[in-house]
């Protein structure tokens, strides 16, 4: 099979199994839309083991997936009148809390329906700061991670707000579900991060002298709840990497809850519970359809006014519902 340039090509491994051809590229792809993969599988740009892929097809252990994306969206993203949660607005700036499965720039496979599209319709002129796909984004945030996010509307604004982050004045913690219960109370995890070199979908921990593309990352733990076979924690970012949290939860060996990425094929029968009690926590993991990461607070240095200004917001109710019925599960234990 002759590739383009920009094939993609993945295997599915024994953990896959049985797995849907769609819900296998949406874990690979997890800056894509589902229906936007089901629309490639439909269309014929999806092929498995060298046939076009048939929708609703399951893979095997050590099936090919070859997916040719389309060409990239136009440069200039259109308004369109999506709902957005604004916590903040004036003429410089805004904070939005950005719902689980909206992708926050147009990208290939996902060339509407982003936060962008929602705020040029919201707020009309955003900053024209970098690339045009992107306007007003100074820092973005992973398609199934909900929470706070920066939208610069000027481009004053955006500079020197993307200062504040490149000099670590801006505070971003998150509250994480994580699989298990850490031993520490408060843990400093200093791991570079960079592509895999299997997958160039993922990132992982990498040695600086030994991978040139590995970025210094540094992210705080907090334990803030014991929930029995999860725990809630709170993760501070000193440096902004791509799936950051995510990636150094999952190396201190607690991955987030509902990670498809770094967090596949764990259950709680693993942690010793019943099966019953097993199976209606994966339900409602399934059923929140993504990681439970959640941006909950941001401090900030406003550009003009200098004034400081924090924002903060509850998990959405999906991760909340994960959160409460952990806690009534562990009071039953308590009876």
């Amino acid at each position: 099979m002759e590739q383009s340039a920009n094939a993609l090509v993945y295997h599915a491994t024994p953990a896959e199994e049985g797995v849907r051809l769609d819900v296998f590229l949406a874990q690979r792809l997890p800056d894509v839309s589902r229906a936007q993969i089901q629309r490639w599988i439909e269309a014929g740009v999806v092929e498995l083991n060298g046939r076009v892929a048939k929708p609703n097809v399951r893979l095997k252990a050590g099936d090919e997936v070859y997916l040719e994306p389309p060409a990239p969206p136009p440069a200039e993203p259109q308004p369109e009148p999506i709902p957005l949660q604004v916590l903040y607005e004036d003429e410089h700036l805004a904070v939005v809390n950005k719902p689980r499965g909206m992708v926050t720039h147009p990208a290939p496979g996902a060339e509407s329906g982003t936060l962008v599209n929602a705020a040029l319709a919201r707020f009309g002129k955003l900053s024209t700061v970098g690339s045009p796909e992107r306007p007003g984004i100074v820092h973005r945030l992973d398609k199934d991670t909900t929470g706070l996010i920066l939208i610069a509307r000027t481009d004053l604004a955006h500079h020197a707000l993307a200062e504040q982050i490149q000099q670590r004045l801006v505070e971003r913690r998150y509250l994480a579900l994580v699989w298990g219960v850490p031993r520490f109370q408060r843990a400093l995890v200093d791991a570079p991060i960079g592509r895999s070199e299997s997958d160039r979908t993922r990132m992982s921990v990498k040695a600086l002298l030994h991978d040139p593309g590995a970025r210094p990352a540094v992210t705080e733990f907090e334990l803030r709840e014991n929930l029995t076979v999860c725990s809630l924690l709170e993760a501070r970012l000193h440096t902004g990497r791509t799936h950051q949290v995510r990636v150094h939860a999952a190396y201190a060996g607690h991955p987030v809850v509902g990670d498809p990425v770094y967090g596949a094929g764990r259950s709680a029968t693993q942690y010793g519970w019943k099966k019953a009690d097993a199976r209606a926590l994966d339900e409602l993991i399934e059923r929140m359809g993504g990681q439970a990461l959640h941006a909950y607070r941001l401090t900030f240095t406003h550009p003009v006014t200098r004034q400081e200004m924090t924002f903060t917001c509850e998990p959405p109710e999906d991760m909340q519902a994960i959160i409460d019925w952990l806690r009534a599960k562990k009071e039953e234990a308590r009876e």
